[in-house]
């Protein structure tokens, strides 16, 4: 898990909260630390047609290049 009060964290991901707890869960089977933010704002919304906010998975900064290479891995296969 990552200590979002304590690192630069940047956007690897955005999109419907299932979307976001998978990422989530791929990222974490390879090592990396992540969190998803905006979750409970996606969950309240998503029954609101057209209004689902995005729920974004992010990760510390210095793990970006290796968590995009790991999501691009994953959607190629």
């Amino acid at each position: 898990m990552v200590d979002v009060n304590k690192e630069k964290l940047v956007t690897v991901f955005a999109g419907t909260v299932w979307q976001a707890e998978l990422i989530k869960g791929l990222l974490d089977a390879n090592g990396i630390p992540c969190a998803i933010m905006d979750e409970t704002i996606g969950a309240v919304t998503s029954s609101y047609a057209g209004l689902e906010g995005d729920v974004l998975v992010v990760v510390p900064e210095d793990e970006k290049a290796q968590a995009l290479r790991v999501i691009e891995q994953n959607r190629q296969e």
